[in-house]
């Protein structure tokens, strides 16, 4: 069953990973990765990415992308949310914490930071307005 505004706005609140899927050429399937990402209901999506990534490329040609989440305890429940990119920014110490205080334990998001900001490249935070969404929570069954 389809889930309602306020719940698949929660359940894409909730910090998953999430499957990032954008076109990259005609020719291909879909370029499908695993990503964090930041939702905030009502407000946009973002994600933290390489300026130089294979998927911020591919985001930037095609002006849009999808972001699909997923359990499957106590039921399997899903959402997924498809947009256009409405801007990009250039990541900061500050986005690298947001970040990843939502999916490392405290004690592990300072090192995390450092390791990012020295070790991974530039970053960019990309941000997407949800146009789309498709959800369905299969506990009713």
């Amino acid at each position: 069953m389809p889930l309602s505004k306020d719940e698949r706005e929660q359940f894409l609140a909730e910090p998953r990973i999430g499957a990032l899927s954008v076109v990259e050429s005609a020719d291909r399937a879909p370029l499908v990765v695993p990503i964090w990402y930041h939702y905030t209901p009502g407000g946009e999506l973002w994600v933290n990415t390489a300026h130089d990534s294979r998927k911020a490329r591919a985001i930037e040609a095609a002006g849009r992308f999808s972001l699909m989440v997923q359990r499957t305890e106590p039921t399997i429940r899903y959402v997924a949310v498809e947009g256009p990119v409405v801007r990009t920014e250039p990541g900061t110490r500050e986005l690298s914490r947001q970040m990843a205080a939502r999916y490392l334990p405290a004690d592990k998001v300072d090192g995390f930071v450092e390791f990012e900001l020295s070790q991974l490249g530039e970053h960019m935070a990309i941000y997407l307005r949800p146009e789309h969404w498709i959800s369905s929570d299969m506990g009713t069954f």
